[in-house]
């Protein structure tokens, strides 16, 4: 995108317009996004306000790019995890496990209208909440933020082929899950790629 990488030029060079205009044009998305990963309010404010302040406290040595969302997205996401392991070595949990963000999504609202029945909405929650965390992460980036494989995988640390794959069978796992539960397939296909995630 050669808009993105202007601005991100400009503010490398310490153009004042140019920080403002990322921040206003990334900010809701950055909280917005912080949320899925914790409901903690103050660890996604906090992590925000680190990640903008190391921004412009190391804005000359900044390398390049083209996709300022995407960077901010994987910085934000980085820091947020760190932040998360950090805490739970603080309170001494037992599980010293890698932390995998637990994406909470609020959909049935925006996948089924107020006309549709209860039995369904109720299916939706169920076949959402069969996804395992990486699941609807990865979800997430590819229906909701519009990203491709080698964006999600930048963002993940994974390649482009397990990716693609992890998406597939995501969204081969809800099909299945809908058909063994007699489902209307249509309800949830015509409008999942529309507002998935929102």
């Amino acid at each position: 995108m050669k808009e993105d990488k202007y601005i991100w030029e400009e503010f490398k060079k310490g153009k004042d317009y140019a920080l403002s205009y990322i921040y206003h044009q990334n900010i809701d998305f950055l909280y917005f996004f912080g949320k899925k990963i914790t409901k903690d309010e103050n660890i996604v404010l906090d992590s925000i306000q680190d990640l903008f302040y190391e921004l412009i406290r190391s804005k000359e040595t900044l390398g390049e790019t083209d996709n300022i969302r995407l960077y901010l997205l994987k910085s934000l996401r980085r820091k947020l995890i760190r932040e998360l392991q950090k805490r739970q070595k603080q309170e001494e949990k037992e599980s010293q496990s890698e932390i995998v963000p637990v994406f909470i999504f609020s959909i049935e609202e925006d996948l089924i209208g107020a006309e549709e029945n209860d039995r369904k909405l109720k299916m939706l929650r169920m076949g959402m909440q069969e996804l395992n965390e990486k699941q609807r992460e990865i979800l997430f980036y590819r229906y909701h933020c519009g990203y491709d494989y080698r964006q999600i995988g930048e963002i993940m640390s994974i390649s482009n082929d397990c990716a693609r794959q992890l998406v597939s069978r995501s969204i081969l796992f809800l099909k299945t899950y809908f058909i063994e539960n007699k489902f209307i397939l249509m309800l949830i296909f015509s409008k999942i790629k529309k507002c998935i995630f929102l």
